[in-house]
């Protein structure tokens, strides 16, 4: 599960970093890292609620969907952190429901993922 956090980090953080030099759309570099952070939150909720995929599930899409509202509350200091490098990875900067979907998106996908690794593990 770390390694999957850690690997799904790096490669959120590359894809916000030097997608647009690599020439991809706006759609790509804003969706999929949304999608990786949705499954960044799975691989961490994995971490600490280890075997307990639907309380990982749970946890992940909620705080995703908290997350994402946390962005229709503005005060000066929230506004100013999340003009920040981390505070828009952590908070993000504006409200939109799409993220909502690509969060899902990337929750699942972690979650198939996770489901496929262990299947293999006890077939092994």
């Amino acid at each position: 599960m770390c390694l999957a956090l850690v690997l799904t980090i790096v490669c959120g953080l590359a894809l916000r970093r030097f997608g647009y030099a690599a020439h991809l759309s706006f759609q790509i570099v804003k969706y999929g890292g949304s999608i990786l952070w949705g499954a960044m939150v799975y691989w961490l909720l994995a971490t600490v609620f280890a075997g307990a995929r639907r309380m990982t599930l749970t946890m992940a899409l909620i705080v995703a969907v908290l997350v994402e509202l946390f962005r229709l509350w503005h005060t000066p200091a929230l506004d100013a952190f999340r003009l920040t490098t981390a505070g828009a990875l952590l908070l993000g900067r504006v409200f939109s429901p799409w993220n909502m979907l690509a969060y899902a998106t990337g929750i699942a996908m972690a979650l198939a993922l996770d489901w496929s690794l262990s299947s293999r593990k006890r077939l092994a």
